[in-house]
């Protein structure tokens, strides 16, 4: 019997994969065409504005980031200079200074960079949650619940796994990634596309695996957001053990640690 060929042109899941990262690289890539101006460069600029233009203008910076950080998408500055700041990039420090000072003092935020490569930003709340819970854990969020599954389960095997580990994992909690989810829908999709977009995880390619192989660690974006010492208590009631039985996990998520990300607001960048 005559087997049937794949066209040459149909591509296969590993080469989408591929292609994906290689468009979002060129889209990082966008930010190469943006010189940073200097402090001389931005008064030229602000001496050329009113102030009614340059207020005008940092509010629809604020409008645009609040927008995107509805839907937890980290905000690219080549994204902010490409499709909000425009003509007056050369005056982009300063709407980003009067940005972020809108944030922290009408809002209580904090406009946070959490790549300095790329220029990549988040918002945090200032304000203190309720028990000190940065994330919402109501059963009205259970995609957060399925987050802080998988980031209690990196941080309990070390702060990397095999993503075959996680689906095996949430298979064990009737989470079957390979059928579509009454909550999640299609849960590989949410957590490769949403949460990995989202800065909270990072899919990372194992070298020198054939078949390909996935890791998945903490993003940037859980770093700053999520408190170990909650993640863990979580992780206590899921297995019905006490948190300190995890002696080495309990360690790392009462000592205290420098953060790696910006202790205070962007102002320049």
């Amino acid at each position: 019997m005559s087997q049937r060929k794949r066209p040459h042109n149909a591509p296969s899941s590993q080469s989408k994969g591929a292609r994906n990262s290689m468009v979002l690289l060129a889209d990082e890539d966008d930010d190469v065409s943006y010189t940073q101006p200097s402090t001389s460069q931005v008064q030229k600029g602000l001496d050329r504005l009113t102030p009614a233009q340059v207020d005008l203008k940092t509010a629809e910076v604020v409008q645009f980031i609040f927008v995107k950080d509805q839907k937890k998408i980290p905000i690219r500055r080549a994204d902010i200079v490409k499709h909000v700041v425009k003509e007056y990039r050369n005056i982009y420090p300063e709407i980003l200074k009067r940005t972020s000072r809108t944030f922290e003092t009408v809002f209580g935020l904090s406009l946070k960079e959490i790549d300095s490569k790329n220029h990549v930003y988040i918002l945090v709340n200032k304000l203190d949650p309720p028990d000190g819970e940065l994330l919402s854990m109501t059963p009205s969020n259970p995609k957060t619940g399925l987050l802080f599954v998988i980031l209690g389960i990196i941080f309990m095997k070390g702060g990397v796994v095999k993503e075959s580990m996680v689906w095996n994992t949430l298979k064990k909690l009737r989470v079957d990634p390979g059928e579509k989810h009454v909550d999640f829908g299609d849960v590989k999709k949410v957590v490769i596309e949403e949460f990995v977009k989202q800065r909270y995880l990072e899919h990372v390619r194992v070298p020198h695996t054939e078949p390909l192989e996935f890791e998945f660690r903490w993003g940037q974006r859980a770093d700053i957001e999520v408190s170990k010492v909650k993640l863990l208590e979580f992780m206590g009631q899921l297995h019905d053990q006490d948190p300190q039985s995890w002696s080495q996990q309990y360690r790392e998520a009462t000592t205290p640690q420098a953060s790696t990300a910006p202790s205070g607001p962007v102002s320049q960048r």
